[in-house]
């Protein structure tokens, strides 16, 4: 199973790199009341990893979650 998982995983970055290499054309970006003009790419690349470090957040607040109640079961 966790051969699978990696296996997912690496298709799954080949492809964000794919279309990040595929988007280098500058975009304006509006963000609140500013507006910027980026590349795609970089517009791509900061989505990403605001996106995985959301989910490494989710991941930790959920397994914290679930300790403090086996903690508290367990008592």
């Amino acid at each position: 199973m966790k051969t699978v998982k990696l296996i997912i995983i690496i298709i799954l970055v080949v492809i964000l790199g794919i279309i990040i290499v595929q988007n280098r054309v500058p975009v304006p970006t509006h963000f609140l009341f500013v507006t910027v003009k980026m590349p795609l790419i970089l517009l791509l690349i900061i989505t990403a990893g605001a996106g995985f470090v959301v989910g490494v957040l989710t991941a930790l607040v959920v397994g914290a979650s679930k300790e403090k109640k086996e903690t508290e079961k367990a008592t």
